[in-house]
């Protein structure tokens, strides 16, 4: 770089997007003071620059740190995953709020089931993951949707790297069992302690431009038949919403 362009460049400018590209490159949201360890800048600093991008849309605040606002696909046309994430926060938030339990959003990614996000509810506090989701997408209701959705050739392509196995003494381990469940499973799957015991998880299909994925809640076994209808038709709702807003997103549409 020549002197006569670094006396060109702003840096307050290098710095905003400095730190847009460290919470797009984030897995969980994140605290500024963590932005500002990341970027090595001040608190102080970091604070006046992430309230402008959260004032612009580009950033977005939420209870545990700072996430994609809805502004930032338009830097990144054709990125169904910052357009997922993005949008998808605050569809987890909702369903958290109406149901009253932890939400999670999951997608199919380069033949692997993955959770995208999570957002606990304080009353109902999330499964604990001691088994990656890659290996156990069989035995959890947000999996189970994924896979139900794939075509046949996936299905059993992922099986046979994924082989099905007992996780608890309610896991279905049969794999012809299991692909018959799947077959069979509709608008939404259940699993019943499958994952882990005391636990239930409820989940619907979302899909989308380049997106298969799952919408789902989890909650205490005792509660899976409480309300079970009334609970699929309003995740099939949020559902629903969310892969409309993905698909206009996606091509350039207004949404709300």
């Amino acid at each position: 770089m020549t002197a006569e362009t670094s006396q060109t460049l702003i840096s307050s400018v290098q710095r905003a997007l400095n730190i847009v590209d460290i919470v797009a490159n984030a897995t969980r949201p994140l605290p500024v003071k963590a932005i500002a360890r990341l970027a090595e800048l001040s608190l102080g600093t970091t604070y006046n620059i992430t309230r402008t991008l959260v004032h612009e849309g580009y950033l977005a605040s939420e209870p545990d740190g700072l996430v994609l606002g809805v502004r930032f696909p338009s830097l990144r046309y054709g990125d169904d995953e910052a357009i997922l994430l993005a949008r998808g926060r605050q569809t987890l938030r909702d369903v958290t709020a109406e149901l009253g339990a932890t939400a999670y959003l999951s997608r199919f990614d380069d033949g692997e089931v993955r959770i995208l996000d999570i957002v606990d509810a304080a009353a109902c506090p999330r499964v604990d993951l001691w088994v990656g989701i890659a290996d156990s997408a069989h035995a959890t209701a947000l999996g189970k949707q994924i896979l139900a959705e794939l075509h046949p050739e996936q299905r059993l392509d992922y099986l046979s790297r994924h082989p099905p196995e007992g996780l608890t003494p309610h896991t279905i381990s049969d794999r012809r069992t299991l692909l018959r469940q799947l077959k069979d499973s509709g608008a939404a799957s259940v699993d019943r302690q499958e994952y882990a015991i005391g636990y239930a998880c409820v989940a619907v299909g979302l899909r989308a431009p380049g997106v298969i994925g799952s919408l789902a809640i989890s909650l205490p076994s005792g509660r899976a038949d409480i309300n079970l209808d009334k609970t699929i038709r309003t995740l099939h709702a949020y559902a629903s919403r969310l892969s409309l807003q993905l698909g206009a997103a996606r091509f350039g549409q207004f949404t709300i």
